[in-house]
């Protein structure tokens, strides 16, 4: 399979350019061009640290409303965590409830979330506050007492936060009867409160993730690319499939300060010697193959990179792979012009330059030998994760729970603990084999 290709550079470049001249003096964000663009007043975002927020050991209570709910841009973030920084050693919950607003998460944190004394946080909610009309003063006013409440709480517990905006809309919601106003109307209110919350994430002290405006331009280019059905909000234009989750899970890992250098392998195609980095060993080199053992794994992602409903469409929208998932193998003393790769079932064609600048494997290898084992982890993140729904919005409001919480949180957490040990006990080491040899 060909490599998905990310949008035109002319247009990112100059996207690029124009940031980079007005950093010293933009107050906003440089919009693409557009009319539909142009009642938008985007703060700039602040910078993304360079500095990692994650600790290990840590423990992230993941909070959000539907779009929480559905276990998909979460589920990335506890894979991507188990597999690719399984050093951090950082374990998950996922506390989505559908039509949530930010009043409602502040009035149950408490009981459902604090309780199992997080350490860090992120949270997604705007899409429920902003009541799918037209931006009034009321909506922010509720919104900022609310998401304030939430951000004092989890610091209070002594909790990190990663406070996210909420993404956008690109069609009228039918199911909301109250609905009104235009998609632009909506999109406007909800850059408001993603605005609002750059300002509280600043006053508070906390890490800021931005969902809106990634996914709102990055649906104004991928329809460009894909076509006009293509939807980064999703088909009902509200709950995005995985391509639109791809970019939210972007902006919550990059707000953790993670860097996405997943090791180097090195080989030396003259002397047939090897060296790994952290997370991999050299258990075999000759001639042209190279063999390791690795317990640190790609984020492996399949699926047509047309379709919005695809991870690997996804990692065209925004610089996933370059900026999260570089699993480097650098190939020294090349003497022919060009060489094929061959690792797993997939083979690729590099130039000796290439190779000695160093190609991303995780880019490159759609399909590749840690993608079995990725997805018996991936499964069982799912498992736990839909459990942990269960709990919360089951168990913890069943009758018992009336009765006894303290019961129900015993019972439920003796049912989660093998679900959580699954995910523990499917990340094994994977050795894999790199076959180089002329062209």
């Amino acid at each position: 399979m060909q490599t998905p290709h990310p949008f035109p550079r002319h247009v990112l470049l100059a996207l690029a350019l124009a940031a980079a001249l007005n950093a010293s003096a933009q107050t906003y964000e440089v919009k693409p061009p557009g009319a539909e663009f142009e009642k938008f007043n985007p703060l700039l975002a602040p910078p993304v640290s360079t500095t990692l927020l994650l600790q290990k050991g840590d423990r992230l209570a993941i909070c959000g409303d539907s779009i929480t709910e559905q276990k998909m841009y979460s589920r990335i973030i506890e894979t991507y965590l188990t597999v690719c920084v399984p050093e951090l050693a950082v374990t998950v919950r996922q506390y989505g409830w559908s039509g949530e607003r930010a009043s409602g998460f502040l009035r149950r944190m408490t009981n459902d979330c604090l309780r199992f004394r997080p350490t860090i946080a992120t949270t997604c909610y705007g899409m429920n506050d902003h009541r799918y009309v037209p931006w009034t003063e009321e909506i922010g006013r509720d919104y900022r007492v609310n998401s304030l409440g939430v951000i004092r709480a989890f610091k209070a517990a002594g909790v990190r936060v990663i406070h996210g905006s909420p993404g956008p809309v690109t069609k009228m919601p039918g199911w909301v009867k109250t609905a009104t106003g235009t998609v632009e109307d909506l999109n406007l209110s909800l850059c408001e409160l993603r605005n609002d919350g750059i300002r509280m994430a600043a006053e508070e002290r906390v890490a800021f993730a931005d969902i809106f405006w990634p996914m709102h331009t990055a649906n104004y280019f991928a329809r460009k690319q894909y076509g006009p059905d293509y939807s980064v909000a999703g088909k009902d234009g509200v709950h995005p499939g995985w391509a639109g989750q791809l970019v939210m899970a972007y902006a919550f890992l990059k707000a953790m300060g993670l860097d996405g250098d997943l090791g180097t392998l090195t080989v030396d195609l003259a002397k047939g010697k090897a060296t790994a980095t952290r997370g991999h060993e050299v258990t075999g080199a000759t001639q042209g193959e190279f063999t390791f053992r690795s317990s640190r794994y790609p984020f492996c992602a399949t699926g047509d990179v047309n379709s919005d409903q695809s991870i690997r469409s996804g990692m065209t929208l925004v610089p996933f792979n370059q900026e999260l998932n570089r699993l480097m193998l650098v190939a020294k003393g090349a003497k022919a012009g060009r060489y094929q790769v061959t690792w797993g079932a997939t083979s690729r064609s590099y130039s000796g330059a290439e190779l000695a600048k160093g190609v991303n494997l995780a880019a490159d290898f759609v399909e590749n030998p840690f993608s079995a084992a990725f997805k018996k982890v991936d499964d069982a993140v799912l498992a736990k994760q839909s459990y942990e729904t269960k709990q919360i919005k089951t168990e913890f409001r069943s009758a018992e729970a009336k009765q006894d919480m303290e019961a129900v949180v015993q019972r439920t957490e003796a049912e989660r603990a093998p679900l959580a040990e699954a995910v523990a006990k499917a990340l094994v080491p994977v050795e894999h084999t790199i076959r180089i040899h002329r062209e």
